[in-house]
């Protein structure tokens, strides 16, 4: 099962997926479709029903049940690109087979060295897979598909092992926060379902933050600087000074747990205007909704004191925390839980600090629990999965359909 796992990660991860916040379309980029495609044909090779790909880049299919007991249907979902803010063109994984614990020669320039990378220390004497250095991998979340994937192929061949009716998804452009805007609940048609995509083993996830997107910009007036005395309004600064208003402690370097934040994604304009853009995450909903007014109050202070036109603040809610919608079906939650513990898996309860479609999934009438998936250092060229990891998962998926199968009449 682990070199099964591996050789799909690895296979999917060689495809170009990365997701674009500029675009309007789904999926947000074309080349999602090239790795979809490829998904389509191996679900319908494994033996899967239902096999569906809309014009919007989600992927369904049935594993239909063996089972006489009356049994809820549940998805399970990952999804297909991978983050903008790395490259994700011409991935090429390393394979480290029993790693040593040392430092890890990504290229002939970059090393990965457990002194800065403690985390490396968990996986000595495991199969890890890298990136070259150049790109991210994209286990975020391949690694969650090729689980998915593996698991599938198991339970088909193995009628023995029963189960009550499975749905899977695989979906476009969660990196961008927009993975379920055209998801078609009805359709998929799971009581509950789970999201492949968490971080190392034994992480289960039923609490996201709220999150919202900030657009910031200002305006100006270009005069040559030589006599600009008096009429010149750069764009720039007040972007700089809008900038130097945001509270200083609260952003990602600086946070953890339950420690909400606000992050400057981009910065970019020139003296008639400048664009900045924003994350705002919490999981408590006052705070979220502070962070938000805070920016409303900063515009307010700088169109009195440089006119109306000087700035435009415009804030889009994204998605909010997955606990209420959860909390009232808990055994879902509970049922992950042992099933990682009969593995032998300590369960990490914690909240994710991130993006999640089950955020958004849960709050759409499915209530979606995220699941580890194994990547680390994601989003960047330091990013690894180890195969151990994933074969975890996998089982654990195993477990999970069982464990609902059980429980059924």
């Amino acid at each position: 099962m682990k070199e099964q796992v591996i050789e799909r990660l690895i296979r999917y991860a060689k495809i170009d997926t990365e997701s674009n916040p500029e675009s309007t379309t789904t999926p947000s980029t074309e080349k999602q479709f090239d790795l979809l495609n490829v998904l389509k044909a191996e679900l319908e090779e494994i033996g899967l029903t239902e096999v569906t790909l809309d014009e919007n880049g989600y992927l369904f299919a049935t594993l239909p049940a063996n089972t006489d007991k009356e049994v809820p249907t549940i998805g399970f979902l990952a999804h297909v690109d991978t983050s903008p803010d790395f490259s994700g063109k011409n991935v090429n994984p390393k394979r480290i087979d029993n790693y040593d614990g040392g430092d890890i020669q990504l290229n002939n320039e970059l090393t990965m060295s457990p002194s800065y990378f403690p985390n490396l220390k968990n996986y000595v004497g495991q199969t890890l897979i890298t990136t070259d250095g150049t790109t991210l991998l994209g286990a975020d979340d391949k690694a969650g598909i090729a689980e998915i994937m593996t698991a599938m192929e198991y339970l088909v061949q193995h009628p023995e092992i029963k189960h009550g009716k499975l749905r899977v998804a695989f979906t476009p452009d969660e990196e961008i926060g927009r993975g379920p805007h055209k998801f078609d609940v009805k359709a998929f048609g799971a009581e509950y379902a789970y999201t492949m995509d968490g971080g190392p083993l034994g992480e289960l996830q039923f609490e996201s933050f709220n999150a919202a997107g900030v657009k910031v910009t200002t305006r100006g007036t270009s005069v040559h600087p030589g006599s600009a005395k008096g009429k010149m309004v750069n764009a720039i600064t007040l972007a700089i000074k809008f900038q130097s208003s945001m509270p200083a402690d609260a952003v990602p370097e600086k946070t953890e747990g339950y420690e909400g934040f606000i992050h400057l994604m981009n910065f970019n304009g020139h003296i008639e205007e400048t664009k900045l853009s924003y994350i705002i995450r919490d999981h408590d909903r006052e705070k979220f909704e502070a962070k938000k007014a805070h920016f409303l109050e900063v515009e307010k202070m700088m169109k009195e004191k440089f006119g109306d036109n000087s700035i435009i603040v415009e804030i889009e809610d994204q998605y909010y925390n997955m606990r209420e919608k959860i909390e009232p079906v808990k055994e879902i939650v509970d049922i992950a839980y042992k099933a990682m513990e009969k593995l032998d898996i300590s369960p990490i309860v914690e909240p994710v600090r991130g993006g999640t479609d089950g955020s958004q999934l849960s709050y759409m009438g499915l209530p979606t629990p995220n699941i580890f998936a194994g990547g680390e250092n994601m989003h960047g060229k330091f990013e690894f999965v180890s195969g151990e990891t994933m074969e975890m998962a996998t089982k654990v998926i195993l477990e999970i359909v069982q464990m609902f199968e059980a429980q059924g009449k």
